[in-house]
């Protein structure tokens, strides 16, 4: 269905300070502090946290088409895009352009952290995950950073909460 990122107020007064105007590419949306990207493709095993198997969690979410930007003041415009979630690794990987321009393509973009994810959940035939917080990669902080002419954006900077709402059948 969709992951959905739930903004944490540090990342906006972050983006605030350095003059940065988050935006939406593609399919994707921002409501009441919640950017959500639908999910195009996939398939992902969940074994549970008290299985034995390690990671639990497994597999891909693909998330073509969608995406976020963020634009500066000056006019710059980097845009996170064709997101591809591995919760195996614990990380997002997805396409950066700049000003038009792709930068890297299946770059390390974010960090999860599972440490607070609730356990599996059924709405109707739809599978949720919840609680997994997203933070900034090393590899997106330099990114930004260069791009942005700043060290302001820091290594594993807290984004938000994610909640992946994946389809069961």
């Amino acid at each position: 269905v969709d992951t959905q990122v739930a903004v944490d107020a540090s990342f906006v007064e972050a983006l605030t300070s350095l003059g940065l105007t988050p935006g939406v590419v593609g399919t994707a949306t921002f409501t009441d502090g919640t950017f959500a990207f639908p999910i195009t493709g996939g398939n992902v095993d969940y074994y549970g946290p008290d299985s034995d198997v390690r990671p639990y969690v497994q597999g891909e979410i693909d998330h073509d088409g969608s995406g976020i930007s963020l634009t500066a003041a000056d006019g710059t415009v980097v845009e996170l895009t064709d997101f591809r979630i591995d919760p195996g690794e614990s990380k997002l990987y997805g396409t950066v352009t700049a000003n038009g321009a792709v930068a890297a393509e299946d770059a390390y973009l974010f960090n999860l952290w599972g440490g607070t994810l609730k356990p599996i959940q059924m709405e109707g035939s739809n599978a949720v995950l919840e609680g997994t917080t997203v933070h900034i990669s090393p590899d997106a902080a330099s990114l930004l950073n260069q791009t942005f002419k700043t060290d302001a954006v820091q290594d594993e900077m807290l984004v938000g909460v994610a909640k992946i709402t994946a389809a069961t059948e």
